[in-house]
């Protein structure tokens, strides 16, 4: 399928309401290039954070993008009532800045691999890096462990904060000889870390065979794939034996549901690390882990995202 990209170059102060113009035309979305990101101060030296070109953003003011499909309404109609809105704006006292509106066609297969140029090498804690398989990169430390992964369109890059999240946790929780159960294992970068810090053996399930099939291919890439076994399974549904360790990073509404069942399979003074919670559902999980008889010992946050540390009793 083709799209047509329209761009127009306003100002940072126009970007809202440029953006519902656009909103208001068809996009489903927009995409807003403004220079300011290059020169922001980041807290943290871990996390979601790319290499950004100068070169994809404006000298001056801002980029506010929208794509159509090709043969949706006739283009040049579109553009001209775009024209008339923009003009209409600067009757509110909004300066627009130049409105110069630009309009490109783009093909879909160009947007499968044009995310590839911002995923770079990422470090997400002091010893885990993670790196896109077609990136070089040279060790900081002998100490450094990198997770390879090819994350493809499906399953994202491995960096969202709840995924570091995890990560982190793993690194300080988990002890060398450790078993594990990854739930919800998605592309297996949980198990590929747990291996690589020492894990014995690690049980990773998810219910999408997609996410299966993804999983396998990203534990043989890293090397780790005899020490992780990758099922297709319904959360922990039919697992018996118990392990030291058992890894979610799903949704609140999930974890809530299975509290009882991470319970029954935790050894005691065994550890759940729960991720994927959204502040506003912190108190639930809490609530829900108590009751099943496990004991918070630590909740870490990014932004407003919660990962929850809890011990069998």
């Amino acid at each position: 399928m083709n799209w047509s990209e329209i761009s127009i170059h306003t100002t940072a102060e126009a970007t809202e309401a440029v953006s519902s113009l656009l909103y208001e035309l068809g996009a489903n979305g927009v995409v807003i290039e403004d220079p300011e990101v290059l020169y922001r101060d980041w807290d943290t030296p871990f996390g979601e954070i790319y290499q950004l070109s100068p070169d994809d953003f404006p000298a001056e003011g801002v980029f506010v993008k929208a794509y159509l499909p090709a043969d949706s309404r006739e283009l040049i109609d579109v553009v001209e009532e775009l024209k008339e809105q923009l003009a209409e704006l600067t009757g509110y006292g909004l300066d627009i800045g130049k409105a110069t509106i630009a309009v490109n066609d783009v093909h879909e297969d160009e947007w499968a691999h044009a995310w590839k140029k911002y995923y770079k090498p990422i470090h997400v804690t002091d010893r885990l890096t993670i790196k896109p398989v077609w990136e070089e990169y040279e060790l900081r430390s002998p100490e450094e462990l990198i997770i390879e992964m090819d994350p493809g369109m499906a399953f994202g890059t491995g960096t969202h904060p709840t995924t570091i999240l995890c990560l982190r946790a793993i690194e300080k929780y988990m002890a060398p000889g450790d078993r594990v159960y990854d739930v919800g294992t998605g592309t297996a970068i949980l198990s590929i870390a747990a291996v690589k810090l020492g894990a014995e053996h690690v049980l990773a399930m998810d219910l999408d065979e997609v996410a299966v099939r993804s999983a396998q291919a990203n534990t043989e890439l890293n090397g780790v794939h005899e020490k992780i076994t990758v099922k297709q399974n319904n959360l922990l549904d039919g697992i018996e034996e118990q392990v030291e360790i058992v890894i979610a990073n799903i949704l609140a509404e999930v974890i809530v549901r299975f509290t009882d069942d991470v319970s029954r399979v935790l050894k005691p003074g065994g550890t759940f690390i729960a991720s994927g919670i959204i502040e506003a559902r912190e108190a639930d999980v809490k609530r829900a882990l108590a009751e099943s008889g496990l004991e918070i010992v630590e909740t870490i946050c990014i932004d407003d995202w919660v990962a929850i540390v809890s011990k069998k009793r």
